[in-house]
Parts: C-alpha cells; sequence; structure tokens
C-alpha cells in the first residue's frame, strides 16, 4: 500500500518558479568530472559575437586584412585537420591566402551560434555551426558542415578551433 502511495504522487516536479527563484541542487552522480570546466553562463557580449562572426563575414568576401585584424597578435589555432599551432597574423594571411584565393565564391549559412562563458575561469567563446559551400576557381564546389569555437580576450578572437563534417555525396 506504501509503495502505492508513493507511485501515485501528484505534486508536480519544483522548478525555479516553485521554488521561489532558486535552483535546487542536483543530487544526480556523474561518471566524469570535467578537466575544464563545467560552470558556464551565455555572459559573452554582442560586441564579442559580431567580432567572430564579421570574422566569418570577412572571409566569405575574401577580405583577409579585415579577417586577420579581428584575431589576437598570436592565435592559438586547432585546424579540423589536426593540426594545432600558434600563429601571428603574417602568418595566418600567408597560410590562408593561397587557399582563398583558389576560390570564386564563398557562402557560409548559419545554423546558429551559442554564447558560453566560462564562470570559473573568466573566459568567453563563441560556438557556431554552419554550413560552408566552397565554389573554386575551376568550377569544383566542396562543402562541409562545420562547427568552430572562438575564444574572444579583450575584443579579439585569441583561440579558434574548427571540427568539419564534409557532405557525403
Amino acid at each position: 500500500m506504501a509503495a502505492t502511495l508513493i507511485a501515485c504522487n501528484n505534486e508536480a516536479p519544483k522548478t525555479a518558479e516553485t521554488t521561489g527563484g532558486k535552483e535546487k541542487k542536483s543530487t544526480v552522480s556523474l561518471p566524469y568530472n570535467p578537466v575544464y570546466s563545467s560552470s558556464w553562463s551565455t555572459d559573452v557580449s554582442d560586441e564579442d559575437v559580431s567580432t567572430v562572426l564579421n570574422s566569418y563575414k570577412d572571409w566569405e568576401t575574401g577580405n583577409l586584412d579585415a579577417l586577420v585584424s579581428k584575431f589576437a597578435d598570436t592565435l592559438a589555432l586547432s585546424a579540423w585537420d589536426g593540426k594545432n599551432q600558434r600563429v601571428s597574423h603574417a602568418d595566418l594571411k600567408k597560410m590562408w591566402q593561397p587557399f582563398r584565393d583558389s576560390l570564386s565564391k564563398v557562402e557560409i549559412k548559419f545554423d546558429g551560434w551559442h554564447k558560453m562563458y566560462a564562470t570559473d575561469k573568466k573566459e568567453g567563446y563563441v560556438v557556431l555551426w554552419y554550413k560552408e559551400i566552397d565554389t573554386y576557381k575551376d568550377g569544383r564546389v566542396d562543402s562541409a558542415s562545420w562547427h568552430d569555437i572562438n575564444q574572444v580576450k579583450d575584443g579579439k578572437i585569441s583561440w579558434y578551433s574548427q571540427f568539419r563534417r564534409p557532405f557525403t555525396k
């Protein structure tokens, strides 16, 4: 009979609204602890989001001078091909210019983006999901889904990480 009474509990789950605005701490035990952080908010400025989005617009329009100006003096780059490096503006432009020059058109379609601020580390990120369609000057077209993470410090992108999934043919 006690089991039936417990199973028939009609009490609504408690929410921030029903608990007077205070979030209840979870009692769920998770099997892992994060190495970096698990304390996140969306406290990233719209200016930082604009900097990141405009860097993609600069890539799309082929304005590499404007693009590299949005990065910190030294950028930590984790590229989609597995290469990790620290590069200056000049090195970044030298690395990206030949590829961008091989394209006649770049089209970027954003699926979405999210502001992420590590409250314990005091670091802001803009995470993006998008599709990029590259048309080469010889007529070939290459397209992929991308997931990028941009860390922004002092109004400049200081770390950029890319993940690429090609479209299947």
